[in-house]
């Protein structure tokens, strides 16, 4: 029996960026705060790049306290995503292209989110990992955790209960026919 050659790790890298920006790209909300997601093998780093527009309190200055909210919500919906996409990239079910607008998974959906506001979010680059305590067929829980310059000092915390959805990717007639 002769086994296939196995894909170049340039391939896999350019399969699991692509599909991450897909990931990324398709959430409107995420573009407009301006949220980046970083990737180093399995574990991903949200950035929200610091901008005058998400500042609450001119005053302090500060972080708007909806803005921390949204930032580690998108980081734990996003890293629950991933998750749950990674078998599929791995495996090359998900091709070079990426996702696309009629291939894209339904993101899980929010039962509750709580939030743990440490300190005040300061007027600069912010950073979050969110970790996967649980994920079922139907239900998922994430921890997420942001700090500014020092991972040791969190300026806030949260923990999301999910509603997960169906976990095959959509079939791109059914796109076609809603």
């Amino acid at each position: 029996m002769i086994r296939p050659k196995p894909e170049s790790v340039e391939i896999v890298h350019q399969r699991r960026d692509a599909a991450l920006r897909a990931l990324v790209s398709g959430v409107p909300y995420i573009q407009f705060l301006g949220i980046e997601v970083e990737r180093r093998g399995d574990e991903l780093t949200a950035i929200l790049p610091f901008d005058e527009k998400l500042i609450g309190n001119p005053m302090l200055p500060a972080l708007h306290g909806g803005v921390t909210a949204a930032f580690l919500e998108v980081a734990a919906i996003i890293e629950l995503s991933w998750s749950t996409l990674w078998e599929d990239v791995e495996s090359g079910r998900i091709a070079l292209s990426g996702l696309d607008s009629l291939h894209m998974p339904r993101l899980p959906k929010t039962i509750d989110f709580t939030l743990d506001y440490l300190r005040s979010g300061l007027p600069r680059d912010a950073y979050a990992r969110a970790r996967v305590n649980r994920s079922g067929r139907r239900y998922a829980s994430v921890h997420v955790e942001a700090w500014q310059d020092n991972r040791a000092r969190l300026f806030a915390q949260g923990t999301g209960h999910f509603l997960m959805p169906d976990r095959d990717l959509p079939d791109p007639a059914d796109q076609a026919r809603r």
